[in-house]
């Protein structure tokens, strides 16, 4: 089976399974796991942060993030396509009462700031209180370049705004750029990172901000449901995940770029590839035959007239050339 839907798909190595079955564990509650705490003071490291939270999913710790910064009745500037507006449910709607002010992203994945400007509202009792710039790097497997997000770093200083970094694949903009996570962190107040992803990790996110930002976030992960007790099982995958799988997420990268060039040669339009998405058109005509044909193979792929694919540790080369295969006989058919 060649699952390329997304980088969720991964399964922890055997590795990483033993590197959890030996977890030394505690109760994370009572803030007494040892692993837990190893795998948050790691990432407030790498990041640069003061300190860092653990989370069992990255929507929880979208959300938290979001009840952190913002009251009832304040407004975040996001993405129209961003995850944490479009994606996840309308949770800080519907649990957070916060409102959400999407705008386009430009070509590049980055919020241009004249637009981000214009939608922040005046102090007026008609508004809600615009608080918080939400980012998403990478967005659409696109990396936000390193002098954009300074900028809006800065333009949130003069508008006494707080920046938040949704990273479900920032260690892919890491490896793309050839930057220390420091290096993006440095230009946010708090980001997210994932661990589920091309990490490889069976669940998990982590939240890194101040120490005062992250105690209030804790309050509202309890409230949310995400205190757990012996994590230091699933922490100890996270761990494994940022010492052995950072940097090979270059290989999805190159694999993505390599299937982009096999599907291109074979005929196909590539509509875009960056890090490790694919994103290829299919005609409206061929759409459900693919998906049948596709599904006679055991190949399981997001399919529709601009077909994502995801590259990632569970699919080698020789599976993508398999692909590639299956894909020229179907166009010969």
């Amino acid at each position: 089976m060649i699952d390329l839907r997304s980088d969720t798909v991964t399964r922890p190595s055997a590795a990483m399974l033993q590197a959890m079955m030996a977890a030394e564990t505690g109760d994370d509650v009572y803030r007494d796991d040892p692993t837990v705490n190893a795998l948050e003071a790691e990432a407030a490291r790498l990041s640069g942060k003061a300190a860092a939270l653990f989370f069992p999913t990255g929507t929880q710790a979208n959300l938290v993030a979001l009840l952190s910064h913002c009251e009832r009745g304040d407004e975040y500037i996001v993405g129209q396509q961003a995850h944490n507006y479009k994606y996840e449910a309308g949770g800080a709607a519907v649990l957070g009462s916060i409102q959400p002010q999407p705008i386009l992203a430009a070509e590049d994945g980055t919020l241009p700031l004249d637009q981000v400007a214009a939608a922040i509202k005046p102090d007026d009792i008609h508004f809600a209180r615009t608080r918080l710039l939400s980012l998403e790097n990478t967005h659409h497997g696109k990396v936000l370049p390193l002098a954009y997000l300074a900028r809006a770093f800065d333009f949130t200083r003069e508008r006494n705004l707080a920046l938040h970094i949704d990273g479900a694949r920032i260690f892919n903009a890491v490896v793309a750029q050839n930057v220390t996570l420091e290096a993006i962190a440095r230009n946010c107040d708090t980001l997210t990172i994932c661990l589920s992803k091309g990490l490889g990790a069976p669940v998990g996110s982590l939240l890194c901000g101040s120490e005062a930002y992250i105690e209030r976030a804790r309050r509202w992960r309890k409230m949310a449901g995400g205190g757990m007790r012996q994590a230091g099982i699933l922490a100890a995958a996270g761990l494994y995940a940022l010492a052995h799988n950072v940097a090979r997420l270059k290989e999805d990268h190159e694999n993505a770029a390599w299937l982009g060039e096999q599907l291109h040669q074979a005929g196909l339009e590539i509509v875009d590839q960056q890090t490790n998405m694919l994103f290829v058109r299919v005609p409206d005509a061929q759409v459900e035959a693919l998906k049948s044909w596709f599904a006679q193979r055991d190949v399981r792929l997001s399919i529709g007239p601009v077909t994502r694919i995801v590259t990632h540790l569970d699919v080698d080369r020789h599976a993508l050339e398999q692909l590639v295969a299956y894909w020229k006989a179907f166009l010969k058919r």
